[in-house]
C-alpha cells in the first residue's frame, strides 16, 4: 500500500498558484528617465513645396520658405538649419535684415514674424498678426528700420522692424490713384524705394497702375498707367532714373522716372514682332524681372518664363539678356523665384552680378554669370535626396569606422556629371559646429527607380558616398509595354545589411531580392538567379472541431537521410500533375540579363532571387528581410509565406506558406475568401498599402523546383538557373488536416523516373516534420500572470477565422529552440502579422569545403509563442541583460583572402575562427540535461503592435509582459543601445515615442512627439543605436531625432552658426559736384513715421505678439522645468506599475489561498471517517 503524504499534496496545491516566473538573478538596470530626452537634431534634403526665397549678400546665407510653414537656412556646405512656424501657414515672402542676423517671414495667415538668427536655434522675436486686411507684398529698404506692408485692399502700412509696432502713417489706395479713376487699382504686388532717393516709394498695383509716392509730402508725385496689362513685378536701374515692369502678356516695359505719360520702351523678348494688321504673338506671363547693372558692360536683364504659348513642349526657363546677347536656360521644374547674387548690398551701386540663384519646385540651381555659356554650379547640399522618390530608409549608427572610407572610395570612382562651373559655391556663410559625433553613422535610402544611396550622416551633416542602381541587372522593358502590376517595378521596399561583412540585401516591389557583396575590383560574372513560387491556397477546409483528431500520416516509404529535415522519414510520394502546375506557376515580373555582366567596383551582385506569378497573379510585396553572413543564409517573407535561401550554394532551402509553418498546431481556421480580387498596385509610394494589405487569396505553396542540395530536397546537379513545377495532391488520397508546401526539384539532363520519385518523396519531408513536431504543444501567453498555458490537443482548435497571415519579422540568431535544449544552436525566429512567433532550426555543415558541398538542413522546432498584434521586432539578451549581437563573418579583401587560401594553415585558422564565433554564446551542457537542471541563460524580447514580452530561454517562461497601448498601435519598434545599456524603443501611431528598460519593461520615456499624419512616416521611421532615429518627414526631406539626453546636451555645440560678425561693404562714393546738385537731402524716417509725427495705428488693424527669441535663458529654464516634470511623471508611472504588480500578486495569493482551503477541506472530508489503518 502506498503511503499517503499530506505534505506533498499541500506543496502541489500551493505551487499551482505561484506568481509569474522571474529571472533567477535580478539584473541591475542602469537606465533611468534622466537618460532620455526627445529632440529634433537636423533636417536633410530639399525643402518640400518651396514658396519663397531670400539671400543675404553680406552674410552669404540663403533662406527658403515652404508651404508647410518651415524655413530652411543654408550656408557653406554643412551649414544647414531648419525652423518652423507655430502654425502650418505657408511662407509667402522672406526678407533679410542684411548683415544684422535677422529675418522677416510673411505667412499666408496674414502674419509677419521677426526671426533672430544670432543663435544656433533661431527663434521668433516679434510677430504681427493682421486682422482686417490680407498681406500681399512687403519691402524693407537696405539699412532701414521701417518695413512697408502692402495689402490686398491696395493700402500700404508701415511697421517699425525693431519693435514690430505699426505706425500711424498709412498710404490709402484712394489717395494714391487719381480722383478721376473710379475703379479699384487692385492688390499691391510690388513695393520699392528709389535707389537714390529713399523718400520716393514706387507702388505697383495688380491692374497695371504704378504710383510714385512722396513720403515727405504724403502725395502721389507721378502715376504710370500700363494699358490693360496685369503687372507682376518692378525693378529699378541702380541710377534711379528708370525702372522696368514685367506683365502678364510676356512683355517688358521701361519707364523714365520723370516721364509718366508713356513708357520709354515696350518689347516682348520671346515674341515675334507683330506684322501689319495682325496681333502680337501671345506669350506666357513674365512673373519676375531683375535689372542688375555691370561696370564692364551692358546691364543684365533677367526674367522668368515669357515664352510663346504656341511653342508647345517648352520647359520653364530663365532668360539672361545682356546687350544683344539672349540666353535661354531651360529648367526641369517650374520656377518659384530667382535672385541675382552680387557682392554689394547697396542698391545705388553697380551690382556686378556673378551668379543667379534659381529656386525650382524640386531643385535649387545656381547659374554662373562669369563663365561663358552660363554653366551651373554643382550643388554641394544633399538636395538630390528625392531625385527619385524615397521609398524606404535604413539607419546605421555606430557602424564600423572603415565603412565610410570604403564607400567613399568606390563612390568617387563613379562617373561624375560634367559641364559644371569650376568656381566655388557662392553661398558660403555660417560656420560649422565646434564638436562632432564620436561614432560614424550611415543612412541608406531606397528609391522608386531601384537605386540606393549611401550617405555619411556623421555629426549633423549628410554627404553622398555611393550610389547603387539595382535595375542594371534586369532587361529594359519596351516603352510601349505597360506595367500591368507596378508603376515602379524596381522600387526598393526593404534593405538589410551586415555592416561587418558588408553583405547587402535589397528587396523590390516586383518580388525580387538581390544579394550584393562588396568588392574593390572590377569583375565580370553571370548573375545567379533563383525563381521561387511563394503562394498558398486554402480549399475544402472543414470547420474546426476540438475533439477531432487529424488522420495519421501515410507510412514512410523512404528515408531522407542528410538532405531531410533533421533526417526525418518522408511520407510516400503523391501523384503530381506537372501540366496543371505549369499553368499555375508563371514567370518573374522582371527578366535578368543573360550572359556575363560587367560589375564595377563597389557592390556586386551575388544572387538574385525572384518570386514568380501564380495563375496570373503577381507576388505579394515582401514585408521583411534578414541576412546572416556567418551562416550564409538569407530569408524573406510576405503575406503568403516564408523563403530561406542559401546564398553560398545559391539554393532555396525552404519555401512554405505561412499556415504550413504551424503544422497541426495551427490555431486558426483558414477561410477561403468569397470573392478573390486581383491585387492592385499601391496608390502611391508614400502609402504602405500593399505592405499592410491582407491578401485575399492563398494557394497551396509550391516551392521552387531546384537543382540543388538543401534541407528540403536533394539534387546531384549544381546549376544556378532554376525552373519551376508544381506537384498537386491526389484528391482521392486521404488528406491530413494540415496544409503542406510541396517542394520539387527537376533534374536537368536526367529525366528518369527514379529522380522524380525521389524528389516527390523529398518534397514531403517538411510536412512530415511539421506533423510530428508541431503537434507537441502550443505555448500561449496567459493574459493575467504572464505565465504560459499549454494546449496539448493535437487538433487544430481555432482561435479565430482568418483568411491571410504573413511573415512580418525575421531574426537569425544563436539561441535555444526548445525547452529541453542544453546549448544554443543556429536558428531563425519568425514573427507573423497575427502575432505568432515560430522558431526554425538551422543545421549548418562545418565551415570550409564542407559548407560548399554539404546541405544546410532546415527543420521546425515546435516552439510557438503568441502576442497581440503583428510582430514588429525580436532581439536577444544574455543573462546580464545586454544585447547578443548576431554572428557575422568579417569582410576580407579578395586579394588578401586569396593569399590566405594559398597558405596551408590558412583554412584551418579560418575554420577555427568560425567555430569560435559560432560557439560564442553557447553554454556548456550539463552532464544529464533535464528540464529541472537547465537554467535560463537568455532572454528574447518580442514586441508587437500592442504588447511587449521578455521570455526566458530555454524554459520559455514569460519573465515580463507589458501592454504598450490600448487605443493606438506601435508602428516601429527596436532594441537599441544607449548610455552603455539597452532599451526597447517604440514609435506609436498617435505620435508618442516610448522607451522601456530591459528586461523589466519599466517605462522610461513617453513623449508626445509627432502625430502620424502621413503613412510615409511609419514606413520610413527607423531606430538606431546610441538613441538615434530618423523618418521621412516630407517626400524630399529626412528628419533626424535623438532620444539620448547626453546628445541633446552636446547638440548646441554640434549645430552650426548662422551669423558671423562681418563689416558691411562701403557704399558708392560720389563726386562733390554730383552730390551737391543731384543728391536729395537726407530725411530722418523717425520724423515721418514715428509716433510723434504720425500717431499710433488703430489696434484693430493688427495685433502685436511678443516672441521668445530674445529670452533663451527663460526658455532653457522652462525646458529644464518640463524635464523635471516629465521625470516626476515617469516616477509616478513607475510607482503605479509597481502598485499594479503588487495588486496582481496579492490577487494571485488570494486565489491560491482559496484553492488551498478548498483542497484541504476536500482532503479532510475524504479522510475524516477513515481509520488510521485504512489510509
Amino acid at each position: 500500500m502506498k503511503k499517503f503524504n499530506f505534505k506533498k499534496v499541500l506543496d502541489g496545491l500551493t505551487s499551482s498558484s505561484a506568481p509569474p516566473a522571474k529571472p533567477e538573478t535580478e539584473i541591475t538596470e542602469t537606465l533611468g528617465s534622466e537618460h532620455f530626452q526627445v529632440s529634433k537634431t537636423v533636417r536633410h534634403g530639399f525643402p518640400y513645396q518651396p514658396t519663397a526665397m531670400a539671400y543675404d549678400p553680406v552674410q552669404h546665407i540663403l533662406a527658403i520658405g515652404c508651404k508647410s510653414g518651415s524655413i530652411r537656412l543654408f550656408g557653406r556646405p554643412g551649414v544647414d538649419c531648419h525652423v518652423m512656424h507655430d502654425n502650418d501657414a505657408a511662407v509667402l515672402q522672406l526678407i533679410f535684415l542684411v548683415n544684422e542676423g535677422a529675418l522677416v517671414s510673411v505667412c499666408s495667415d496674414d502674419s509677419l514674424h521677426l526671426w533672430n538668427l544670432r543663435q544656433k536655434r533661431p527663434a521668433i522675436l516679434h510677430s504681427l498678426k493682421y486682422n482686417r486686411e490680407r498681406i500681399t507684398y512687403c519691402h524693407l529698404p537696405f539699412q532701414s528700420k521701417w518695413l512697408y506692408i502692402g495689402t490686398e485692399r491696395g493700402n500700404v502700412h508701415i511697421a517699425n522692424i525693431e519693435s514690430f509696432v505699426l505706425s500711424g502713417y498709412v498710404i490709402n489706395w484712394n489717395k494714391a490713384i487719381e480722383l478721376s479713376q473710379r475703379t479699384h487699382p487692385g492688390p499691391v504686388v510690388s513695393l520699392s524705394d528709389n535707389p537714390t532717393d529713399s523718400t520716393k516709394l514706387l507702388i505697383g498695383f495688380e491692374t497695371g497702375m504704378i504710383v510714385q509716392w512722396d513720403l515727405k509730402t504724403k502725395t502721389a508725385e507721378c502715376r504710370y498707367a500700363c494699358e490693360q496689362q496685369t503687372l507682376h513685378s518692378l525693378a529699378w536701374h541702380h541710377e534711379g532714373k528708370q525702372f522696368m515692369c514685367s506683365h502678364s502678356d510676356g512683355s517688358l516695359s521701361v519707364w523714365n522716372y520723370r516721364s509718366p505719360s508713356k513708357p520709354a520702351q515696350v518689347f516682348q523678348p520671346h515674341g515675334h514682332p507683330a506684322q501689319k494688321g495682325s496681333k502680337p504673338e501671345a506669350c506666357r506671363p513674365i512673373m519676375k524681372v531683375a535689372w542688375p547693372t555691370s561696370r564692364t558692360g551692358d546691364p543684365f536683364i533677367v526674367f522668368s518664363d515669357g515664352l510663346p504659348y504656341e511653342r508647345s513642349g517648352r520647359r520653364p526657363c530663365i532668360t539672361v539678356m545682356q546687350g544683344k546677347s539672349v540666353t535661354v536656360l531651360e529648367m526641369e521644374y517650374p520656377v518659384v523665384n530667382f535672385l541675382p547674387v552680387s557682392s554689394t548690398p547697396w542698391p545705388n551701386d553697380f551690382q556686378d552680378p556673378y551668379a543667379i540663384i534659381v529656386l525650382l519646385e524640386n531643385d535649387l540651381v545656381v547659374i554662373d554669370l562669369t563663365t561663358p555659356g552660363y554653366p551651373c554650379f554643382q550643388n554641394p547640399y544633399p538636395m538630390d535626396l528625392h531625385e527619385s522618390p524615397v521609398t524606404c530608409c535604413t539607419y546605421y549608427a555606430d557602424c564600423p569606422p572603415e565603412m565610410i572610407p570604403a564607400f567613399y572610395t568606390v563612390g568617387s570612382r563613379q562617373q561624375k556629371k560634367t559641364g559644371f562651373s569650376d568656381k566655388n559655391w557662392p553661398v558660403k556663410g555660417g560656420e560649422w559646429g565646434t564638436s562632432t559625433c564620436s561614432y560614424p553613422e550611415i543612412i541608406i535610402t531606397g528609391h522608386a527607380d531601384g537605386s540606393l544611396k549611401f550617405w555619411d550622416a556623421s555629426a549633423v551633416t549628410l554627404q553622398l558616398l555611393y550610389k547603387l542602381r539595382t535595375s542594371k541587372i534586369f532587361e529594359k522593358q519596351p516603352l510601349n509595354q505597360s506595367t500591368e502590376y507596378e508603376e515602379d517595378p524596381f522600387a526598393i521596399v526593404k534593405i538589410a545589411m551586415c555592416c561587418e561583412s558588408r553583405i547587402l540585401c535589397v528587396a523590390g516591389t516586383s518580388g525580387h531580392v538581390i544579394v550584393y557583396r562588396y568588392n574593390k575590383v572590377e569583375t565580370t560574372v553571370d548573375v545567379p538567379t533563383l525563381e521561387i513560387a511563394l503562394v498558398y491556397e486554402v480549399d475544402d477546409l472543414d470547420s474546426p472541431d476540438t475533439d477531432q483528431i487529424p488522420p495519421p500520416m501515410p507510412p514512410p516509404s523512404s528515408s531522407v537521410g542528410s538532405a531531410g529535415s533533421g533526417g526525418m522519414p518522408s511520407p510516400s510520394p503523391h501523384h503530381s500533375t506537372s501540366s496543371e502546375g505549369a499553368e499555375k506557376v508563371g514567370s518573374p515580373l522582371l527578366k535578368v540579363k543573360s550572359g556575363p555582366q560587367k560589375m564595377v567596383p563597389g557592390y556586386q551582385v551575388d544572387l538574385c532571387a525572384q518570386l514568380v506569378t501564380v495563375e496570373g497573379e503577381p507576388p505579394s510585396q515582401i514585408l521583411c528581410l534578414a541576412i546572416n553572413s556567418l551562416y550564409g543564409l538569407m530569408a524573406f517573407g510576405n503575406m503568403q509565406g516564408l523563403a530561406i535561401v542559401d546564398i553560398i550554394q545559391k539554393t532555396t532551402l525552404l519555401n512554405l506558406g505561412t499556415p504550413d509553418l504551424y503544422g497541426s498546431a495551427d490555431p486558426y481556421t483558414r477561410t477561403q475568401p468569397r470573392s478573390p480580387q486581383r491585387k492592385k498596385p499601391p496608390a502611391g509610394l508614400g502609402d504602405l498599402g500593399e505592405a499592410q494589405a491582407v491578401e485575399q487569396e492563398r494557394c497551396r505553396s509550391p516551392t521552387t523546383e531546384r537543382d540543388e542540395s538543401n534541407g528540403v530536397c536533394l539534387s546531384p546537379t549544381g546549376t544556378t538557373r532554376k525552373k519551376l513545377a508544381d506537384i498537386k495532391r491526389n484528391r482521392n488520397q486521404p488528406r491530413p488536416r494540415m496544409s503542406k508546401a510541396h517542394s520539387t526539384a527537376s533534374m536537368e539532363g536526367n529525366g528518369g523516373d527514379d529522380s522524380d520519385d525521389m524528389n516527390n518523396s523529398l518534397s514531403m519531408s517538411w510536412g512530415s516534420s511539421v506533423s510530428r513536431l508541431f503537434r507537441t504543444e502550443l505555448i500561449k501567453a496567459d493574459s493575467k500572470d504572464g505565465s504560459f498555458s499549454r494546449s496539448r490537443s493535437s487538433s487544430m482548435s481555432s482561435l479565430e477565422n482568418v483568411s491571410a497571415e504573413g511573415i512580418n519579422c525575421l531574426s537569425f540568431t544563436e539561441s535555444y529552440t526548445r525547452k529541453t535544449d542544453p546549448v544554443t544552436s543556429p536558428c531563425l525566429w519568425v514573427g507573423t502579422t497575427l502575432g505568432s512567433v515560430l522558431v526554425i532550426v538551422l543545421n549548418l555543415p562545418p565551415q570550409g569545403d564542407q559548407r560548399l558541398t554539404q546541405p544546410v538542413i532546415v527543420s521546425p522546432s515546435g516552439t510557438i509563442l503568441r502576442l497581440k498584434g503583428a510582430i514588429l521586432a525580436m532581439s536577444f539578451l544574455d543573462c546580464n541583460g545586454m544585447t547578443i549581437p548576431p554572428l557575422f563573418a568579417k569582410w576580407e579583401d579578395p586579394k588578401k583572402k586569396e593569399e590566405n587560401r594559398e597558405a596551408k594553415d590558412g583554412q584551418s585558422m579560418q575554420r577555427r575562427g568560425w567555430q569560435q564565433l559560432q560557439h560564442l554564446h553557447r553554454q556548456k551542457a550539463p552532464s544529464s540535461p533535464t528540464t529541472e537542471t537547465i537554467s535560463d541563460r537568455q532572454f528574447v524580447v518580442i514586441c508587437s503592435e500592442k504588447q511587449a514580452k521578455v521570455i526566458s530561454l530555454p524554459s520559455q517562461t514569460c519573465a515580463y509582459k507589458l501592454n504598450i497601448t490600448e487605443t493606438s498601435f506601435v508602428c516601429k519598434a527596436d532594441v537599441v543601445s544607449i548610455a552603455n545599456s539597452v532599451c526597447l524603443a517604440c514609435f506609436l501611431a498617435n505620435g508618442h515615442i516610448m522607451t522601456f528598460s530591459l528586461p523589466s519593461l519599466r517605462p522610461l520615456l513617453d513623449s508626445d512627439f509627432l502625430p502620424l499624419a502621413d503613412m510615409r512616416i511609419a514606413q520610413t521611421f527607423s531606430f538606431s543605436n546610441c538613441g538615434q532615429a530618423l523618418y521621412l518627414c516630407t517626400p524630399s526631406e529626412i528628419q533626424r531625432i535623438t532620444l539620448a539626453a547626453d546628445t541633446c546636451e552636446s547638440l548646441q555645440e554640434m549645430l552650426c552658426e548662422l551669423f558671423l560678425p562681418v563689416d558691411t561693404p562701403e557704399g558708392p562714393k560720389q563726386s562733390f559736384f554730383k552730390g551737391l546738385f543731384s543728391s536729395p537731402s537726407i530725411v530722418d524716417k523717425e520724423e515721418l513715421f514715428g509716433e510723434a509725427a504720425s500717431g499710433k495705428a488703430s489696434r484693430s488693424v493688427a495685433k502685436h505678439i511678443p516672441g521668445t527669441g530674445g529670452i533663451e535663458g527663460v526658455k532653457a529654464e522652462a525646458g529644464s522645468a518640463m524635464a523635471e516634470v516629465q521625470k516626476a511623471r515617469m516616477a509616478l508611472v513607475e510607482r503605479g506599475e509597481k502598485l499594479s504588480e503588487l495588486e496582481e500578486r496579492t490577487e494571485a495569493l488570494k486565489v491560491g489561498s482559496e484553492m488551498y482551503a478548498s483542497s484541504a477541506h476536500q482532503v479532510m472530508e475524504k479522510y475524516k471517517n477513515k481509520k488510521w489503518y485504512q489510509l
